[in-house]
């Protein structure tokens, strides 16, 4: 089945239209953060320094409010978590009434998770300023769960990945994967690990959540195409898959079988207008 009949996906606009989206939502630093020079892949890698990409942080902002996501979970942290927190409150806004006969323990909040403290910290005080600013002080502080765990190397199924060592309890309808941080990865297997260059990140977690997940939750994955690869050769509950090669994004929609009652009403909600 075609993932375009499960998932709406945003509409491409100009440069000019998305830096407008981005002032509108009182983020005029970030359309000027994304202006910034360019970087050699060395330094971005080793210093994880990324500049704001307009185009994927709309996208990201955009999947979210049109499939009317309600809880994410997002592993990594960065300039994509003001956003998802953003695009939730604004989806909070509109649906608080249409999901009380869902089964959504944690309705319009964002779970965030990453293995750098000095990130953590940087991203936690960036979401904590802009709320505060336009005086929603107590979405943030109840919507919002943004925490730090070691991630450390594991094997799954006889292959080499990584696993945190505490994730957020929250059953997501969307997960954004931009993390681990490769190079910050505790322990070594056979003398392996990812920290390394040559090496890119794989992560695992999803895999052992896999069965808890809803049909229709999304995952969105910004590049790491390899750990992409892993995940769906390892998935094994039926997944549609699109790639987008100009935003080198992933994402994956489960396309399985109603579980129940809650579920059907959940995908019924999804679909309405």
């Amino acid at each position: 089945m075609c993932i375009r009949k499960k998932v709406k996906f945003p509409k491409k606009i100009s440069q000019k239209k998305l830096e407008k989206y981005f002032i509108d939502l009182g983020l005029k630093n970030l359309v000027i953060q994304s202006k910034r020079r360019d970087q050699k892949v060395n330094e971005l890698i080793t210093k994880n320094v990324y500049k704001p990409e307009l185009d994927d942080l709309y996208r990201i902002s955009e999947l979210i409010k049109l499939n009317k996501r309600t809880t994410v979970l997002e592993f990594g942290s960065g300039w994509s978590s003001l956003i998802i927190s953003i695009a939730m409150m604004l989806n909070q806004k509109k649906y608080s009434t249409k999901i009380k006969e869902l089964r959504r323990n944690n309705p319009f909040e964002v779970f965030i998770i990453d293995n750098e403290k000095k990130y953590y910290l940087i991203t936690k005080n960036r979401i904590k300023n802009f709320f505060n600013k336009i005086k929603k002080n107590k979405f943030f502080e109840k919507n919002i769960h943004i925490s730090y765990s070691e991630c450390k190397m594991t094997e799954i199924h006889g292959y080499y990945a990584t696993v945190y060592k505490k994730i957020p309890l929250c059953n997501p309808d969307f997960i954004y994967l931009d993390g681990p941080d490769q190079f910050n990865v505790k322990g070594l297997i056979n003398n392996f690990t990812t920290a390394h260059l040559d090496m890119m990140p794989m992560v695992s977690d999803i895999l052992k959540i896999e069965f808890y997940l809803t049909p229709g939750t999304i995952i969105l994955s910004d590049g790491r195409g390899a750990n992409v690869e892993f995940l769906r050769k390892n998935f094994k509950r039926n997944w549609l898959y699109h790639f987008d090669k100009i935003s080198d994004q992933h994402l994956l929609y489960l396309d399985a079988p109603i579980l129940g009652e809650y579920n059907k009403r959940q995908i019924k909600f999804y679909k309405e207008n």
